[in-house]
């Protein structure tokens, strides 16, 4: 057989497999039936969202991002997943960090939901920074002012006020970061990043699943799903 053939159908198998899968999921449906945030069509307009940089921030950093990351001969697209992929690691810290307390604050139900973040998102941070080493990427070590401002206010609170505002912040987190995954699956030149974006949304999706069970058993209402960027709201078409 020849080796050389073969080494090229396996490639182009691992390319294929996360694309098709990404594909296949819904991005503005949940495992339980909740909805998610999708760009408009037509729109190329960031979300902003509070695991990943603000739009105004990314657009500020863009330029000394392409700077100390871009190198001669990299597409933009390139220099796009390494910006993604810091920005990713950076979400991840900041998921490890505030569900770290909630095992520490939380209740039972909110205990059990916080361990299990942190186990899910040490194991994608750990995979995503073997992919950050082969592109060369030089990852943050600590969450964002945004991050650790929420953090602070968390560390204040106790019992059901804990339980509420870690919850409405997590399934927040959740859904904007849910949106970037799906823009970068679909666009990421990297065919090792592709992998590990289509795992992440997988666990994702269970993440938001277990957290309006979470919030269900605990009697917590949590917020509805963000308007997808450019809905018209509903008041606004009846008129």
């Amino acid at each position: 057989m020849n080796t050389k053939r073969v080494r090229v159908a396996m490639l182009g198998v691992a390319v294929m497999v996360p694309m098709a899968l990404a594909a296949q999921m819904d991005p503005t449906a949940s495992p339980g039936g909740a909805t998610f945030p999708q760009p408009a069509s037509g729109s190329n307009q960031p979300v902003a969202q509070p695991g990943l940089a603000s739009p105004g921030a990314q657009a500020g950093q863009q330029a000394s991002m392409r700077e100390s990351l871009g190198a001669p001969g990299q597409t933009g697209q390139q220099m796009l997943d390494k910006q993604f992929v810091r920005a990713a690691v950076a979400g991840d810290i900041a998921d490890i960090k505030l569900a770290t307390l909630a095992t520490q604050k939380g209740g039972p139900e909110v205990k059990d939901l916080a361990q299990k973040m942190v186990d899910d998102h040490t194991a994608l941070n750990k995979d995503m920074d073997t992919v950050a080493d082969a592109l060369g990427v030089m990852l943050p070590k600590k969450m964002d002012k945004d991050n650790q401002a929420e953090y602070e206010k968390l560390n204040g609170l106790s019992g059901k006020d804990f339980d509420t505002e870690y919850l409405t912040y997590t399934v927040k987190m959740h859904w904007a970061t849910l949106h970037t995954f799906y823009m970068e699956a679909s666009a990421a030149a990297d065919p090792d990043l592709q992998t590990e974006v289509v795992k992440a949304l997988v666990t994702m999706h269970q993440h938001l699943g277990l957290i309006a069970k979470t919030a269900t058993a605990e009697g917590i209402t949590l917020p509805p799903r963000p308007p997808r960027p450019g809905a018209v709201p509903a008041t606004t078409a009846k008129k």
